[in-house]
């Protein structure tokens, strides 16, 4: 394994592992009608991801915090939430992916966050409206659906509300986070073609000058 697919995986890690803080330290609900649905900012490391490495690092990172938030974070929502998770955040990340990766500048990083964002909205109705009412399994499933569809404005607004912010925190923070591990990288990699003499070579080239 070279060493870019050794730091490429070294940065997808970190960037799982702020997702899943993100997780357990910052959400909190929008509307008491839907107090189930939190918002939180796991999608803006992965969004990040896919911006820097392409849309395909990006859904693997997808898949890999959907296991992991399943298992550590949301034990509550299941292996359901782990898949919705993963169909919702996992269409942003390929439109977005796509359109940045063919419209590498300012106007394609718009442009790709709303189409990303407007995607990830789309999908989680039909979601929601098949997905959802497993939940419910105490009653009938097309009762559920029923309630599931009256819920639906509130949903569809949180959804909205978090596709778009997570979109906007990504657009503010994108820049200086690819900095700092881009910097990162080329010290690794200067340090690797350029060490640092250790102090008994130094010493040995120089009695080597004296002679």
């Amino acid at each position: 394994m070279n060493k870019q697919r050794i730091d490429l995986l070294v940065k997808l890690g970190l960037l799982a592992a702020i997702s899943l803080v993100l997780v357990f330290t910052l959400k909190f609900s929008i509307f008491p009608a839907v107090a189930f649905l939190e918002y939180d900012f796991a999608d803006v490391p992965i969004l990040i991801a896919t911006f820097m490495f392409g849309p395909l690092s990006g859904l693997a990172l997808t898949a890999v915090v959907s296991v992991l938030q399943w298992l550590l974070a949301s034990q509550a929502g299941g292996w359901i939430g782990a898949i919705m998770h993963f169909l919702s955040t996992g269409a942003m990340v390929l439109v977005a992916g796509n359109i940045y990766k063919r419209m590498h500048n300012l106007k394609g990083a718009i442009l790709s966050l709303l189409l990303g964002a407007s995607t990830m909205v789309a999908v989680m109705i039909p979601l929601n409206l098949l997905v959802t009412p497993l939940y419910l399994a105490n009653m009938p499933y097309s009762d559920a659906q029923t309630i599931v569809w009256g819920l639906m404005p509130f949903i569809i607004a949180f959804n909205a509300i978090k596709a778009f912010g997570n979109a906007i925190i990504t657009f503010i923070l994108y820049k200086q986070v690819s900095k700092v591990l881009k910097i990162e990288f080329i010290n690794r990699v200067n340090r690797v073609q350029y060490p640092e003499p250790s102090p008994n070579a130094s010493k040995s080239k120089s009695r080597n000058m004296l002679r």
